[in-house]
């Protein structure tokens, strides 16, 4: 806000804030801080323990899991070493540590908002008898005008139990009378033909029935369980899918090794170095680290190499030993990408169970229950003369919903004893303590953001290619010249043929081709 007070007073002194606004003198600027960027001022003293034979490396914040930090099986004990291998000069040369100067920031622009006033309306002064507030009264009226049915349609369907749609039930539970209103308008002992519309209409129905709108409130709430309880159902289920597809083997394995293997080498000489594991939540910050030239990312590189490893593992299945390096490479990518693609599919649960709004699930069973223990105790409470048919409709539907909530409880509890021992695989310690106003579910959100980060990056690869290929020869000779294999490899980049440049980075200088302004717009 600041910056915004700044800029207005000193490029639009005409704009309409007042005089006040215009002669307050400028702040002055924050400072700007780089705590996104995930280097700074700690980084570089943390580097100095670097040995000078070595490049230093921008830093990965994680929180590490050591080895010795766990007393249960954990996602880390199944890596298998060297499944994932790619050049340390790669990561050298492409997150070496060179201070960038700082980006400008860009100042958000505010629209002034114009205040609406509105004027507080007033009960007309011919109104008949009002008993509650004007306000109020007024607007029950209304909503009683907007009732698609007759008062002794109402009345019929709270003496049986049923007739009346939810939708009329809802807007009749919005002017349900306090208890003390209620007293009020039924002990009224005037003319009840010169009550005020809402009052009218509550008189006559509380007098014929005393217990309506908590008939009303029975009948919305038997309206509503069934999709309530379906729905909780479907998500405990989603929910145990999920956890099940976190519990295989794959893809997301190996990116994790990738991870960890990178961010080892990037921490290597610091105190989060040598890790065994780390926390997923650093899974979100992939996208943040950029290499030195601006080029590409920390998440980018590691995709690239799970996808290149992937199409190698294929192609080896496949047998494919009749093709040329550079089909070979190209055949590599291809198959590695439809793999990598196909993640999102293999972990669809794992996303539908992050959509799931954590309250709402764990409070919805237990809401069902107090609703329907209240509604059987006020039902149970009534005098003889106010049973009847509505009675026994509510007391059955009561019976097999009471049944129906004690199997679910017991299915929840199960499920939230297998996410608890989930979560607790994939992250140490993250079973315990949990907070009442924290997310039981924040490993799903946590690995359903990961794969959306995942797919973003291969369809810019997709579109890396495309481009390649239907741009002809205009980046060659950068490609040839950024892309080639390391020496080790013996790479041949005589031939005519482009290499990807999407793995193989040359430990001499990493840039990537044609990275795309979409991606660059989310850092």
């Amino acid at each position: 806000m600041e910056f915004v007070n700044k800029d207005r007073s000193n490029n639009n002194p005409g704009n309409g804030w007042g005089s006040s606004a215009s002669s307050r003198p400028p702040t002055a600027p924050r400072e700007k801080t780089t705590k996104n960027r995930g280097w700074g001022r700690k980084t570089e003293e943390n580097l100095d323990s670097i040995s000078s034979d070595h490049t230093k490396l921008r830093p990965f914040h994680w929180d590490k899991v050591g080895a010795n930090s766990h007393d249960h099986s954990i996602v880390w004990d199944e890596l298998e070493d060297g499944s994932i291998r790619f050049e340390d000069g790669q990561i050298e040369a492409l997150f070496g540590y060179r201070k960038k100067p700082n980006s400008s920031s860009r100042t958000p622009m505010h629209a002034a908002s114009s205040a609406n006033s509105s004027g507080r309306s007033t009960p007309s002064s011919n109104a008949p008898i009002f008993i509650l507030d004007p306000r109020k009264s007024l607007n029950a009226a209304i909503v009683l005008k907007s009732l698609a049915t007759t008062q002794n349609q109402i009345l019929s369907a709270l003496q049986e139990g049923y007739g009346v749609r939810p939708d009329i039930l809802e807007k009749l539970a919005k002017i349900s009378p306090t208890k003390e209103e209620a007293t009020r308008i039924s002990r009224f002992n005037g003319d009840p033909g010169k009550l005020a519309d809402a009052e009218s209409f509550l008189y006559s129905i509380l007098k014929a029935v005393p217990t309506a709108f908590f008939r009303v409130e029975a009948m919305l709430f038997r309206s509503s369980y069934n999709s309530e309880i379906r729905n909780l159902k479907m998500s405990l289920k989603t929910v145990e899918l999920g956890c099940q597809e976190l519990r295989e083997r794959g893809l997301f394995l190996k990116l994790l090794e990738a991870i960890l293997k990178a961010g080892n080498k990037m921490n290597a000489g610091t105190s989060r170095g040598d890790a065994k594991g780390f926390n997923l939540t650093a899974l979100r910050k992939l996208s943040d680290i950029k290499s030195t030239d601006g080029e590409t990312t920390l998440l980018r590189f590691v995709v690239e190499q799970v996808v290149r490893s992937e199409g190698k593992r294929q192609v080896s299945k496949e047998n494919s030993t009749m093709m040329t390096e550079e089909e070979r490479k190209e055949e590599f990518l291809s198959l590695g990408l439809r793999s990598m693609q196909n993640l999102g599919l293999e972990f669809s649960n794992v996303k539908k169970a992050a959509a799931i709004e954590s309250r709402e699930f764990i409070t919805t069973c237990s809401a069902l229950a107090a609703r329907q223990i209240e509604t059987k105790r006020i039902l149970t409470g009534c005098k003889e003369e106010e049973r009847g048919e509505f009675m026994r409709e509510m007391r059955g539907f009561l019976d097999e919903c009471e049944e129906e909530l004690r199997s679910v409880i017991e299915e929840q509890e199960r499920v939230m004893e297998l996410v608890k021992r989930t979560t607790t695989y994939y992250q140490v310690g993250g079973g315990r303590n949990r907070g009442a106003g924290e997310q039981p579910l924040e490993l799903f959100v946590i690995v359903k953001d990961f794969l959306d980060m995942v797919d973003r990056v291969c369809t810019d690869i997709s579109r890396s290619r495309s481009r390649k290929k239907n741009g002809g020869g205009t980046n060659s000779t950068r490609v040839r010249a950024t892309a080639t294999l390391p020496p080790a490899a013996g790479g041949n980049t005589s031939s005519g043929k482009q290499v990807p440049r999407f793995f193989n980075f040359s430990p001499a200088s990493a840039a990537v081709a044609d990275a795309s302004d979409e991606e660059d717009d989310d850092f």
